[in-house]
């Protein structure tokens, strides 16, 4: 055996009344936070950029909280469980990230007086441009919270509580109601303040699991296996766009996946236009890297202290199943059977945590692209003027109706969480980016070559996760549609200039 054999006792499989005050004390107060902030909110701007003056620090951890949710959570310890460690390795693509955000892209975005991203495009490259990057926009982040919320309770919280499955979306209603709540009370400043609370709790609850184990296994050194095992893939370098998991590969996605969401997501440009100047822009930005380097160590212990633990003591694992078949839904089992009561507790609302804040900044986000450019940007002038305020928290409840209903259809996709990720919440992750880097980075570059070019990289994105198309693997979506999409974009509107003469950014 890899790990020196140990038995623990089971602690209980349901949860206890501790546990269960621990989570409605939890429920409780965010939804006071929102109804605290709700009071300090008076025009659009407070609510949608907390008055553009947010604290770049608090602005750092939200941006984390909301890019780390449950999926990050479940996901990449899982990932560890069943193919090793070397995805993440990513995170030597942070200093690179940082440069190409901080200094080419905050900086853009910061020159402009704008509340959505989106306005950018159309100013640069026309309003089809625009449409296009919005509709991409809102299905990239209205599946990525329905992805959530469906990770969260048909996956985590089942594993943790075996409630009949058929309360799933009931369950996942409550838990977006909660959301919807607090921040269609508080707006940005709510979203902020409950983020840096939940980045704690769910930071926390890892840290917690790995010290359980470290102590149930006698130190800190038996987490980690004598010799490497024999299920993980083997260590290879370099890029390959056939391989699942290279070095190169884990740091290529993650530095594309940063650099587009980044670069045109209206979550993270929101984080950047909340603060006061391109300094504390960056300084927000660099605060959120420096978050996911701790929280992406913690998660890889935490996928070795799960393997240790259930090689340790296979009795624990559900009958039926092997170690490598469970390995997305260990952790939230480690949970009910190896933390005492109250503190399971507290790690399940690092559970929820994790989903509730990324999906208040989902709901902000997405209600103020809606706000600022559709409703707006499309009311008839004559037309009495809503107000702002009120329009835009209505738009926040019935973005939680829709990704409620998205919600039961993410169970279809077949992979494990990672695939699963990258085939929902990341197809159009590029294809955004792409519009973005034209309009951005390509002088001569024409609304209706952009546009077709947005087109082709969504195209080469459901190929890929769909039909494995040239057998690229799922990890290779995000770069291929990228490069894809620019190369088609800068040949089209140099023939576009050359047959047709547009002027640039014009289709």
């Amino acid at each position: 055996m890899i790990f020196h054999l140990i038995k623990v006792p089971v602690t209980g499989t349901t949860l206890t009344f501790v546990d269960w005050i621990v989570l409605l004390a939890y429920g409780a107060g965010m939804l006071f936070i929102g109804w605290f902030y709700s009071r300090k909110n008076k025009t659009k701007d407070d609510y949608l950029l907390g008055g553009r003056k947010m604290n770049p620090t608090a602005v750092g951890i939200s941006l984390f909280a909301t890019l780390m949710s449950t999926l990050s959570y479940l996901t990449y310890p899982g990932e560890l469980i069943q193919h090793g460690p070397v995805i993440f390795t990513g995170i030597l693509a942070f200093p690179l990230v940082y440069y190409v955000v901080g200094w080419w892209l905050i900086p853009r975005f910061m020159k402009m007086n704008v509340t959505s991203a989106y306005e950018i495009l159309e100013q640069k490259l026309g309003l089809s441009v625009r449409m296009l990057a919005i509709f991409m926009f809102l299905s990239l982040r209205l599946l990525w919270m329905a992805t959530i919320i469906y990770v969260t309770v048909d996956v985590a919280l089942y594993s943790v509580i075996q409630f009949d499955r058929s309360y799933v979306p009931w369950i996942g209603a409550l838990l977006t109601v909660v959301t919807i709540f607090y921040t269609s009370m508080g707006g940005l400043k709510a979203v902020v303040v409950t983020d840096v609370i939940q980045s704690f709790i769910f930071l926390g609850g890892a840290l917690l699991s790995i010290v359980v184990v470290c102590f149930q296994l006698g130190s800190f050194t038996a987490i980690f296996p004598a010799e490497w095992p024999a299920h993980w893939d083997a260590l290879r370098l370099g890029f390959d766009p056939l391989e699942r998991t290279t070095l190169g590969n884990a740091v290529l996605v993650l530095f594309v996946w940063y650099v587009c969401t980044s670069g045109s997501d209206q979550m993270a440009v929101q984080r950047y236009l909340s603060t006061k100047d391109i300094h504390t822009a960056r300084k927000s930005f660099r605060i959120s890297l420096y978050s996911n380097i701790i929280a992406y160590i913690l998660l890889a212990l935490v996928g070795l202290a799960m393997l240790a633990f259930f090689t340790s003591n296979e009795d624990f694992l559900l009958e039926g199943k092997s170690l490598n078949a469970q390995a997305d839904t260990l952790f939230p089992r480690f949970i009910m059977i190896g933390l005492p009561p109250g503190v399971s507790g507290l790690v399940i609302a690092g559970l929820l945590a994790a989903a509730m804040s990324s999906m208040s900044a989902g709901l902000n986000s997405v209600s103020s692209v809606i706000a600022e450019d559709i409703v707006k940007r499309f009311r008839k002038k004559t037309a009495p003027a809503p107000d702002p305020l009120k329009q835009v928290k209505k738009l926040s409840y019935l973005t939680g109706i829709i990704v409620m209903a998205l919600s039961f259809f993410v169970g279809e996709v077949p992979g494990n969480l990672l695939d699963v990720i990258m085939k929902v919440v990341n197809l159009f992750v590029a294809p955004l980016f792409v519009l973005f880097f034209m309009a951005l980075f390509v002088p001569f570059a024409t609304g209706r070559a952009t546009f077709w070019a947005g087109i082709i990289a969504v195209a080469v994105a459901i190929a890929v996760a769909f039909w494995s198309a040239f057998g690229i693997t799922v990890l290779w979506i995000m770069p291929v549609s990228l490069v894809t999409g620019i190369v088609a974009g800068i040949v089209l509107s140099y023939a576009d200039r050359l047959l047709f003469k547009p002027e640039p950014g014009r289709s």
